[in-house]
């Protein structure tokens, strides 16, 4: 058996910023998409697998991870954009696109803005999908979360988030991963810079009653392009139900939710979702967009 592909960590300078992404491997390209607060590592474990067949691409997306923090435009467009941005500079003129959390909502917008560089999508555990969300990050659009968020980030706080996680790791509950995570992000957010661009990104997405932005008025547009959706039924931070939903209205979309996963159900499961996500991408087709068929199905609207 080959040796799996190695990952390396590269840099680019877009628009007088400097984007880190992971890369690896040869072949049809794959993007993949971080959640808030996350960064392009949460995808290591999975990337090789991935990479024996594809090129993947997993960007640090502005504000997160080691990519620059500026003053600007954090909204899922202005991300989505920079995704596209990021595939022309590489050479890539269309890809498949996996978004989790945040970054589904990102690659939902990239199809609505850039339907004829998208292959296929999938969305794991994806924000924008209905209106519920965990109250940690409705908390962060309060007025005083750029005070409070400080102190979340302590290391006494972080400490005793990681020790739950490890307790719950040790009795079997899976989506102790959640927690792990969740406490990785509390340290991101040390940095002023970072903790301005998560206000920013949350407060563009989220209010105190939860998600703000929900693409089921748009999704019938996403009839032409393969979608796999992938959810972990034990998922804290968006209920699987989203999942579920969404599935029932986008034709011809794959459903696949994980029994024993969390929030990140390609952490808590990588081997399931490799397998998952690569059959996807066999067994299907790459979306072939007809500008004139996009007119029409705007022109008339949502099917009743």
């Amino acid at each position: 058996m080959s040796p799996l592909p190695s990952i390396s960590v590269e840099q680019a300078t877009l628009h007088g910023h400097q984007v880190t992404y992971r890369t690896a491997g040869a072949g049809p390209p794959l993007v993949l998409l971080h959640g808030i607060t996350g960064n392009s590592a949460q995808w290591e474990g999975v990337m090789p697998t991935l990479a024996a067949h594809h090129t993947v691409i997993a960007p640090d997306l502005l504000g997160h991870g080691e990519s620059a923090k500026p003053r600007g435009d954090y909204s899922l467009g202005a991300y989505a954009s920079a995704v596209r941005d990021l595939l022309a500079l590489l050479g890539h003129d269309h890809a498949t696109i996996v978004g989790h959390s945040l970054g589904g909502g990102v690659a939902m917008v990239f199809a609505y803005q850039f339907p004829e560089r998208v292959d296929r999508m999938a969305l794991v555990s994806s924000g924008g999908l209905g209106r519920e969300v965990n109250l940690l990050l409705r908390a962060a659009t309060l007025p005083g979360a750029s005070v409070v968020l400080p102190l979340m980030c302590a290391e006494p706080v972080r400490q005793v988030v990681g020790a739950v996680a490890g307790a719950f790791r040790k009795i079997g509950l899976r989506p102790a991963s959640d927690l792990a995570e969740i406490a990785k992000s509390f340290a991101s957010l040390q940095d002023l810079e970072t903790r301005q661009a998560f206000i920013h990104t949350a407060s563009g997405i989220i209010d105190m009653g939860g998600q703000r932005v929900n693409a089921h008025d748009r999704l019938y547009l996403a009839a032409g392009v393969p979608t796999l959706i992938v959810w972990g039924e034990g998922d804290r931070m968006i209920p699987a139900s989203h999942g579920r939903h969404t599935a029932s209205v986008v034709p011809g979309s794959r459903l696949e939710i994980f029994p024993g996963a969390g929030h990140f159900p390609f952490i808590d499961e990588p081997v399931r979702f490799t397998d998952v996500l690569l059959d996807f991408i066999a067994t299907t087709e790459p979306a072939d967009i007809d500008p004139e068929d996009v007119r029409e199905l705007i022109r008339t609207g949502a099917p009743a």
